[in-house]
C-alpha cells in the first residue's frame, strides 16, 4: 500500500508540472513572442480557461501527501519554510497579474502586470527545479526527522548544504528551459498568425537546449547521488519510464518538423512525466534523503500513515481522480481549436 501511494503522489506531482507547466511556459515567453497588446491578450486567452484549474493538481498532490505521508510533509514544510513562501507568493503574483492586467486600458498598467506575469512565470519553474534538485541531492534530516536549511551556503553539495547550490541551480535552469519549451509547443498548437510563427521559432531553439541541459543534469546527478544510478538497472519501472521520455522526445522533434504541434505538445508532456517518474523509480522508497546519515532517510515505508488510513483514502482518491479527469476532458473539449484575442474589455 505504501508503494501505491508513493506512486499516486508522484504521478499527481508530475501531472501538475505538465499541466501548470504549459501556462508557466506561456508566461515565460509572452514578452518575447507577443509584441502588441492584442497579441499578449491572445497568449493570455490561450491559457485563461485552464491555468487556475491546473493548480488543482498541486493542491491535490499536497493533500495526498498529507493523507499518506504526513511525516514527510511536516518535515518538508518546516525545512523548506522560506522556499514554500516564495512558491506561494509566486502563485499569488501570477494569478493577480492574469486577472488584473486587462482591467484598465492603460499601457503603463498593462506593461507592469505583463512584467509581473513574466517574473512569476520564470521564478516558479526555477523553484520547482531546485526542489527536485534538493530531493535528488538530499537534505540534512537528523534523527528527529526534521531539518533546517538556509537558502544558500557555499554553493557546494556537501554539508552544510543550502536550498541553492551549483547542482540545484543547474536543475532549476533545466526546469526553466524545459517548461518554456513545453509552453512554446502549447502556444504553437493554440495560436495562429504572428504569435504562432514566433513560438514555432522559439520551440526550435529551445528543444535542442533542453537536450543539452538534460545531459548535463544527468551527469551532475550521477556525481551528486550515485545511488540513483546504481538503483536504475534493478528498477523495471525506471526502464519503462525511461522509454516513455525518450519516446516523448522523438514525438517532440517529429511534431516540430511536421508542424503537428498537438503531437509535439503531447510528446513534451510524456518527456516531463517520464523523466520525473524515472527519478521517482530510482529513489524509491526514499522521499527525503538525509545528507547526514542514511539511517535518517525518510522513506515511504517508515513515514507513512496507518494501513487503515491508506486503505480508506484510496477509495476517495479514485473517485476524486475520475471527477478531475472528466472535468479537464470537458474543459479541453469546450476550448478546442485556435484561440483569438477577445475584443478589448470582453476578456483577457
Amino acid at each position: 500500500m505504501e508503494m501505491l501511494w508513493f506512486w499516486l503522489v508522484s504521478v499527481m506531482v508530475a501531472i501538475y508540472v505538465v499541466m501548470d507547466g504549459f501556462d508557466f511556459g506561456a508566461g515565460i515567453l509572452h514578452l518575447f513572442v507577443a509584441k502588441s497588446d492584442t497579441e499578449r491578450r491572445e497568449v493570455l486567452g490561450a491559457i485563461g480557461p485552464l491555468w487556475d484549474g491546473n493548480e488543482v493538481w498541486l493542491l491535490a498532490g499536497g493533500g495526498a501527501m498529507f493523507l499518506a505521508f504526513p511525516k514527510v510533509l511536516a518535515s518538508g514544510f518546516s525545512g523548506f519554510y522560506l522556499a514554500m513562501f516564495m512558491v506561494v507568493w509566486t502563485l499569488i503574483l501570477r494569478g493577480i497579474s492574469i486577472e488584473f492586467r486587462s482591467h484598465i486600458q492603460d499601457g503603463l498598467w498593462r506593461g507592469f502586470w505583463d512584467g509581473v506575469f513574466a517574473f512569476a512565470s520564470i521564478l516558479m519553474p526555477i523553484l520547482l527545479g531546485a526542489a527536485l534538485g534538493n530531493v535528488l541531492r538530499g537534505v540534512p534530516v537528523d534523527g528527529t526527522g526534521y531539518f533546517n536549511i538556509p537558502l544558500f551556503t557555499s554553493f557546494g553539495v556537501s554539508n552544510p548544504v543550502g536550498i541553492l547550490d551549483w547542482f540545484t541551480v543547474l536543475i532549476g535552469v533545466f526546469a526553466l528551459v524545459t517548461i518554456a519549451a513545453h509552453g512554446a509547443l502549447f502556444l504553437a498548437w493554440k495560436t495562429e498568425g504572428p504569435v504562432h510563427e514566433r513560438v514555432k521559432g522559439a520551440a526550435r531553439l529551445l528543444w535542442p537546449l533542453v537536450i543539452l541541459l538534460w545531459l548535463l543534469s544527468t551527469v551532475a546527478t550521477r556525481t551528486v547521488n550515485p545511488r540513483i544510478f546504481s538503483a536504475f538497472p534493478h528498477a523495471p519501472l525506471a526502464w519503462l519510464f525511461f522509454i516513455v521520455y525518450l519516446a516523448g522526445l522523438a514525438l517532440v522533434f517529429t511534431g516540430i518538423r511536421k508542424e503537428r504541434f498537438l503531437l509535439a505538445f503531447l510528446g513534451s508532456g510524456a518527456f516531463i512525466i517520464g523523466i520525473l517518474a524515472t527519478s521517482a523509480a530510482c529513489v524509491w522508497p526514499v522521499m527525503l534523503r538525509s545528507t547526514l546519515d542514511p539511517a535518517y532517510d525518510m522513506t515511504a515505508l517508515n513515514s507513512s500513515a496507518s494501513s487503515h488510513g491508506l486503505s480508506s483514502g484510496l477509495g476517495w482518491w479514485f473517485i476524486g481522480f475520475v471527477i478531475v479527469l472528466c472535468y479537464f476532458a470537458n474543459l479541453f473539449r469546450i476550448h478546442r481549436g485556435k484561440i483569438k484575442a477577445a475584443a478589448d474589455g470582453d476578456g483577457y
